[in-house]
């Protein structure tokens, strides 16, 4: 095997023994080089399947290349680079080799999973994605980052569970273990379908990301925001395009997360929040199952990570700097930090698909999709999560943080790594704004025709953005924006962080008190046997008197008689 066609989760599991005994310089240069020397093995490579090994009479296809294994493997270093380099300062004190080791465990088992080619691999980077990311929740230090990583464990380690169950099915069904286009028919597709949803943050299973990544550290969330729910929406695009079921859940993913969006303080939340939003319109164009929509999916998941990654590296340094990232308690920072709030501005736009940044040319096509498929219910309720898009990530992330009001924090500005990874990821949103054709397009799937500067999709944008704008501010003025306060927002977790506890504990209680009663009725009965054997056989009871020999040889001989009687009768 040559070096070009070693997979590419080899460097990066390589380079996280290594991590823990390096220090300094020499570390840092690691991190970086890393993801750039496994980008560019990359280049070049044809479609194919490499590095096949046989386990137990099965063949394990490690490296299956084709264009959407490779988007996705581009991407995935390219944001393993971002993210390292805005971690790269990271001390001794805060957790430094745990966190760069996670993160290289994490992104190695995200790329090995985008390249598995059978079942059995993928199964095993699964598993990995989820045990090596909850270090990033649990390097935080806190109660609340300890809990919610547990929660997260949890609902990851079921997601490999269903993941492992479909594959068997799947196996002795088929007789085959390759990780290719499914359909939904089987038992075993749902559950294989019911464990990408999970990862990707199907409603009602969505609770664990907005739980976990607002409690990781500053730099961990950058991380999480780009690989988990990422490896998800690849693996829907794999096994699932034109699946007709998730045209509406990926429109419920776009519209539900706006509502809670809009009341949360916790701006890292928010973010999370958003996250599924987008990834709705991925899950969306996936299950329209035309090469425009699966290009626009996919698509807007490179842009995705990139804006996103921008977003929530902004939030980082804020935290970073000022310990804080409630609303409440922020405001006034473009005086402190203007550079981070130049950057978290250029991610807003991007994610508010405002024309000339990256997010306008990838959720347009899935738009436009939506309408050459005549879905028009699908179009209006995805031009619907747009307008909220603008709101609670385009306006409401750097205007409460930098704008809203003047905090009285003075702080530095972010150190120069975390500056120049948020300065790269700004000048990539705008560049594949701007040049879709030199930069996204030839890595798509699909032959691209595809032009979003036309009079229609322009004009249409900038009627959304600016009466979603004047809304929001017309709200603000006059009241009727949902204020920011000091809470914590449950959604469907209320079930299981608030209702389960409580009943459980009732249930717990009642069983408790019947126990209870139970047990001293029992020990009554018992003390009351014992007092009256105490009262017959004490020593001034009736059968403890001294009686004449003659007396009892009169009773033995009347038992006696007694007896002969009933046997001879």
């Amino acid at each position: 095997m040559s070096p070009t066609e070693l997979p590419p989760f080899v460097l990066f599991f390589g380079a996280a023994v290594l991590t823990p005994f390096l220090r300094g310089r020499v570390r840092g240069g690691i991190l970086l080089l890393v993801p750039l020397l496994g980008g560019l093995s990359l280049l070049g490579l044809e479609p194919g399947s490499y590095g096949q090994i046989t386990v137990m009479g099965y063949r394990l296809t490690l490296m299956r290349v084709d264009k959407l294994s490779l988007l996705f493997g581009y991407l995935f270093h390219l944001a393993s680079f971002l993210a390292f380099l805005f971690a790269i300062h990271l001390k001794k004190e805060e957790g430094a080799s745990l966190q760069h080791t996670a993160g290289l465990l994490y992104a190695g088992s995200a790329l090995g999973a985008v390249f598995a080619g059978d079942f059995i691999t993928l199964f095993v980077f699964w598993e990995i994605l989820a045990l090596s990311s909850v270090f990033l929740v649990w390097a935080r230090g806190s109660r609340r980052s300890l809990t919610s990583g547990i929660r997260y464990l949890v609902v990851n380690v079921v997601s490999g569970v269903l993941l492992l169950a479909g594959a068997v099915v799947h196996v002795h069904q088929t007789g085959s273990i390759a990780f290719e286009y499914m359909g939904l028919g089987g038992i075993a597709s749902w559950l294989i379908l019911l464990s990408f949803g999970i990862k990707a943050g199907f409603p009602l299973l969505h609770n664990w990301l907005v739980d976990a990544y607002p409690e990781a550290t500053p730099t961990g969330t950058v991380f999480l925001s780009a690989f988990t729910t990422k490896v998800a929406v690849y693996a829907l695009a794999r096994a699932f395009p034109g699946a007709e079921l998730l045209v509406w859940v990926g429109v419920t993913m776009t519209v539900f997360p706006i509502f809670y969006a809009v009341i949360e303080n916790d701006l890292r939340r928010v973010l999370s929040y958003s996250m599924i939003n987008q990834i709705g319109f991925m899950v969306t164009g996936i299950g329209l199952g035309t090469a425009l929509s699966v290009n626009g999916a996919v698509a807007h998941a490179f842009n995705d990570v990139i804006f996103k990654g921008l977003l929530m590296m902004s939030m980082g340094a804020v935290l970073y700097r000022t310990g804080k990232i409630n609303g409440t308690d922020l405001g006034g920072l473009y005086k402190s930090m203007p550079l981070t709030a130049t950057f978290s501005m250029v991610g807003a736009a991007s994610i508010s698909a405002l024309p000339l940044f990256s997010g306008f040319v990838s959720k347009s096509m899935v738009m436009a999709a939506a309408l050459e498929g005549g879905h028009g219910w699908v179009w209006l309720l995805l031009l619907f999560a747009s307008a909220g898009v603008v709101e609670h990530a385009g306006i409401k992330i750097p205007f409460f943080s930098f704008f809203a009001h003047d905090s009285g924090i003075r702080t530095r500005e972010a150190p120069p790594n975390m500056l120049l990874a948020m300065g790269i990821a700004a000048v990539l949103c705008i560049a594949i704004g701007v040049f879709p054709q030199w930069t996204v397009y030839p890595l798509l799937p699909y032959a691209v025709e595809y032009v979003p500067y036309d009079t229609t999709h322009v004009v249409t944008q900038l009627q959304l953005l600016l009466f979603s704008s004047l809304g929001v501010f017309w709200m603000m003025r006059t009241g009727w924006y949902p204020p920011e306060k000091r809470s914590v927002n449950l959604d469907s977790d209320w079930v299981y962080r608030w209702l389960a506890p409580r009943v459980v504990g009732g249930v717990g209680t009642v069983v408790a008190v019947v126990d209870g009663g139970l047990r001293r009725l029992f020990l009554r009965g018992v003390g009351a046997s014992l007092r009256r054997a105490g009262r017959v056989l004490s020593p001034t009871s009736g059968l403890s008197r001294h009686y004449p020999t003659g007396f009892m040889v009169i009773w033995v001989t009347i038992l006696l008689g007694a007896y002969l009687l009933f046997y001879f009768l």
